[in-house]
């Protein structure tokens, strides 16, 4: 089992992927601003290759192993943004990636992956189908399989984002990430905490998908059980590894409903000009759920990806 990453893991991914993703901005809006009675810093991901994040987690791991692993691909199962991140990371460096999708996946998205160069295997739209299939896949491939989240050097890549974000915005108050599986949020934690240690770490969730906030409110780790939420990017569960990180370190998580997160993706739209996906709203829904928390502090919430829907937009 690999050990959990550092902030020297983070540097270090951080000089490793350079060459390969965008050092994205960071925007403001007075508008919003006045809204939320905040300063809010935008870490704009959803402008990062693949329009997300995951270009670093899964770019790091590729170039984390070794020629003679990497000789025989890496391998995932994943429907979502981390299949396009690690099809374009093998890419780069010239290996094979078998990516496992559920036959239920949408065709633009098998499109995406198959387009990075992807040798794709559809599998029924179950979690024991997928992992079957990916077993499989691996035994015959000999391939690496790199876990969306639960992979210290995937970990490590998302923590970049937060490194940028402080030399970007200096003296937050607030460092804020959507939490899914808490692969983003971990690394944020890790980084903020070793750099700034004075700054507040809030994870946000949708209030109908809230594992993570029930899940260290406890002090033990819950599943995520049929989540019903809009921000599709954010049904997985915390891992033993992020569950680890996160209580250790994270102030605490905000759950935000459907209206409100609606409310923010149109915001961003609309007054910031920042396209973005329902999960990348949910950080500005959470300053707007709760009135007077954040009040005069500044805060860098991180946009985590823009891959959606334009045929289905909630309004």
């Amino acid at each position: 089992m690999l050990n959990d990453p550092t902030i020297d893991d983070i540097r270090a991914a951080a000089g490793r992927i350079g060459p390969y993703v965008h050092r994205t901005p960071v925007a403001t809006c007075a508008s919003i601003d006045a809204i939320a009675g905040a300063s809010l810093f935008f870490k704009c991901e959803n402008l990062q290759k693949v329009g997300a994040f995951k270009a670093r987690g899964a770019t790091n791991a590729v170039f984390s192993l070794s020629d003679e692993a990497a000789a025989c691909g890496v391998c995932t199962h994943s429907s979502g943004n981390h299949a396009a991140a690690l099809a374009r990371a093998a890419g780069l460096r010239g290996i094979p990636a078998h990516i496992v999708m559920p036959s239920s996946a949408l065709q633009v998205k098998k499109a995406a992956v198959a387009g990075y160069g992807a040798l794709i295997t559809e599998c029924e739209p179950t979690l024991e189908a997928r992992e079957t299939t990916l077993a499989a896949v691996q035994e015959k491939t000999g391939a690496t399989f790199i876990h969306p989240y639960d992979d210290p050097r995937v970990i490590a890549g998302q923590g970049t984002a937060a490194l940028e974000l402080l030399e970007q915005a200096p003296d937050l108050d607030v460092v804020m990430p959507p939490v899914g599986g808490g692969g983003l949020a971990s690394g944020t934690t890790i980084t903020v905490s070793a750099l700034q240690p004075g700054i507040e770490i809030w994870g946000a969730e949708p209030a109908e998908a809230d594992d993570a906030f029930r899940s260290l409110r406890d002090g033990r780790l819950y599943p995520s059980v049929k989540p019903a939420t809009i921000a599709d990017g954010l049904l997985t569960s915390l891992s033993d590894r992020t569950f680890r990180i996160l209580s250790g370190g994270l102030t605490g998580i905000l759950t935000v409903d459907e209206a409100t997160i609606i409310r923010a993706m149109r915001l961003l739209w609309e007054r910031a000009k920042i396209l973005v996906e329902p999960s990348a709203a949910v950080p500005l829904a959470a300053i707007l759920a709760n009135p007077g928390r954040f009040d005069g502090k500044r805060v860098g919430l991180i946009l985590s990806g823009g891959n959606t829907n334009l045929d289905k937009l909630p309004w």
